[in-house]
């Protein structure tokens, strides 16, 4: 991931000064000149704040004379990249703040228009927490028909439940399915922009409505084009890790029966910034072939001596009766800057088609006192 000054950073504020200065030369644009001497403390939210505040600022007035400067300035090629994110914020506040439906209408497709320059996902949270039906309403009648694969993936992206970077629209969390008809539309896109959005969507509502995503990918599974099956699998993928029992059951993967040798660990304590290597065999003896989906989860020690469980993808495997197989897999401790390691008892159990084998213990050493 790029550092925040790599995308919004001063030159960044300068072009983006220059471009409205082009569209509106009267202009003082004095907040906008002032930006990129406040710019680097911040973080790249607050530095897309900062321009949008100073836009707002620099260009007073109703809606329609900042959507006119807009798409003045939005004649030159160059007026593209990053700066596009500050720009379309304050489109949609504007829009937002004069509260006309006319303005509303507008800024959906000023935002639309744009988002090919840099994404309007962000941007059109601010128009659908104002109003939720009525930018479902032009999303529905005529974003996901589009011809522009980049409008038609706004359409699924900028209504996910938990799109990264972006505020949480409450009316999409506190309505299951509202989004739902967006994803019918779009989940047999020629685009694989398009439908990995659609999947990533999906996903984002299973982690509070799985019956609704359920229900969703059943009905696509029935009308599926060749890309389908896969959207789904991507779409399940939190589902699955948590062993629910339907999207196991939609992908194929029923109950089986199953011997399972392991898993067995390579150490009993791991050092601080080190890793353990894990074994295990597993056998079908149903009398039926078993479709396994075999996961590993590692259980980390918490600050409260408790443990939570991390599940991570291990193998996709069809036995025979009678078929055996061994699974082997190493995880590391090396320290990151997402997680933190305690010492003390941690374990590893395997999750085949969402049944947890027994846990293998071991001990994590502390850190080395320097």
């Amino acid at each position: 991931m790029p550092f925040a000054d790599e995308l919004i950073g001063r030159e960044t504020a300068r072009n983006l000064t220059r471009a409205i200065r082009a569209a509106a030369p009267d202009a003082e644009l004095t907040a906008l000149r002032a930006a990129p001497r406040q710019i680097d403390t911040l973080s790249l939210r607050e530095r897309a704040d900062l321009l949008r505040d100073a836009l707002l600022a620099d260009l007073p007035g109703d809606y329609a004379a900042l959507a006119r400067t807009v798409r003045i300035a939005r004649k030159d090629a160059q007026f593209t990249g990053w700066l596009i994110w500050p720009v379309t914020s304050a489109v949609a506040t504007r829009a937002v703040q004069e509260g006309e439906p006319a303005a509303f209408d507008d800024a959906m497709e000023l935002l639309a228009s744009l988002t090919g320059r840099l994404s309007s996902e962000f941007a059109i949270r601010t128009l659908l927490r104002h109003d939720l039906d009525r930018a479902l309403g032009i999303i529905t009648a005529g974003w996901t028909g589009s011809p522009d694969a980049d409008v038609r993936r706004l359409a699924s992206e900028g209504t996910r439940p938990y799109l990264p970077w972006s505020v949480r629209v409450p009316d999409i969390l506190a309505r299951p399915g509202a989004t739902v008809p967006i994803l019918d539309a779009l989940y047999r896109d020629e685009s694989e922009y398009v439908r990995r959005s659609v999947a990533n969507h999906l996903n984002d509502i299973s982690r509070d409505h799985p019956e609704v995503v359920l229900g969703a990918a059943r009905r696509w599974l029935d009308h599926p084009e060749a890309t389908t099956e896969r959207l789904v699998r991507h779409a399940l993928r939190t589902l699955v890790k948590r062993g629910h029992p339907g999207a196991l059951e939609l992908l194929g993967f029923a109950p089986a029966a199953l011997e399972v040798e392991g898993p067995h660990l390579d150490r009993d304590t791991v050092p601080f910034g080190g890793a353990i290597r894990f074994t295990a065999s597993i056998r079908n003896i149903g009398e039926a072939q078993a479709r396994l989906a075999i996961d590993y989860v590692v259980h980390h020690r918490k600050a409260n001596g408790t443990q939570s469980g991390k599940t991570f993808k291990l193998t996709t495997r069809t036995l025979a009766p009678g078929e055996q197989i061994r699974v082997t897999r190493e995880y590391s401790f090396r320290p990151v800057t997402t997680r933190r390691y305690y010492p003390g008892q941690h374990a590893i159990s395997l999750q085949i088609n969402g049944a947890e084998s027994d846990r293998a213990v071991f001990e994590l050493a502390p850190a080395p006192t320097r």
